[in-house]
């Protein structure tokens, strides 16, 4: 779809790293990309980290529910805790690319990328008492998986390896955007994506916009915070968006 987004102009809102795939991607659809990462990723080094790494042991199954989380997780020596015996679990295709990336094959993916799946499609979850579980989190991640658990009174351990920050820094170059570029879609990969265009846009909700959630999470959260005109794909993911868009368009023109 080389032209399917016709030149509009795209507002892309998550970390630099991430944004610049992102953009790649709208442009080869024929769209006018503009990166205003409104977060930074940090990975976490402290006292509890440090004695985790230390410690570290084999785990039978590992959970990762993002890139971010392997990224750290791995450069550090997350690798002390995977034997030939380990499964791990990625929420997505996107977070198991990054795996692979770094040598390592996923056992499971659920069909939709979000937690509650994860939960609802793991495999014989009764089995997991047997196991050594192992939950990859950030300082901003979701208590679905770690209720599951506890829930099925499965012991897990959880290490949080990265937090999400907002990219102050690009304050000015967001209101720069908004004011002098009109965008016309505006999209929002994860809650704090959601937070962070609040505190930056000091709480103003630009109504003349489409605004273009990843997933219903994402969605939800941004409904719950006041945003209207939004739209979600069907697979939640930046090319689930991208065809969501061009949806829009062909239809809205």
């Amino acid at each position: 779809m080389p032209t399917a987004l016709h030149g509009k102009k795209i507002m892309i809102t998550r970390e630099k790293k991430q944004a610049t795939e992102f953009s790649e991607k709208v442009l080869q659809a024929g769209g006018n990309p503009i990166e205003v990462p409104l977060l930074k990723i940090s990975c976490i080094d402290n006292d509890t980290t440090r004695q985790f790494f230390d410690e570290a042991k084999p785990y039978n199954w590992i959970f990762f529910t993002s890139a971010n989380g392997v990224d750290c997780f791995l450069k550090r020596d997350g690798w002390k805790t995977i034997t030939e015996e380990t499964q791990l679990a990625a929420v997505g295709h996107k977070t198991a690319e990054k795996l692979e990336d770094y040598g390592y094959q996923v056992d499971f993916i659920p069909s939709t990328y979000h937690a509650e799946a994860m939960t609802n499609e793991f495999p014989e979850p009764d089995r997991l008492h047997e196991s050594q579980v192992l939950l990859i989190q950030g300082t901003k991640s979701r208590d679905v998986l770690p209720n599951w658990l506890a829930d099925k009174d499965v012991p897990f351990d959880t290490v949080v390896v990265y937090e999400s920050l907002f990219n102050y820094e690009n304050r000015q170059k967001l209101s720069w955007v908004l004011a002098k570029e009109s965008p016309d879609f505006i999209t929002f990969t994860s809650p704090s994506t959601v937070d962070a265009f609040l505190e930056m846009n000091e709480g103003t909700i630009e109504q003349d916009c489409i605004y273009v959630c990843i997933g219903t999470t994402t969605c939800n959260y941004a409904q719950e915070s006041g945003f209207e005109n939004i739209l979600t794909p069907d697979e939640f993911t930046i090319d689930g968006m991208i065809q969501c868009m061009s949806d829009y368009i062909a239809v809205k023109g």
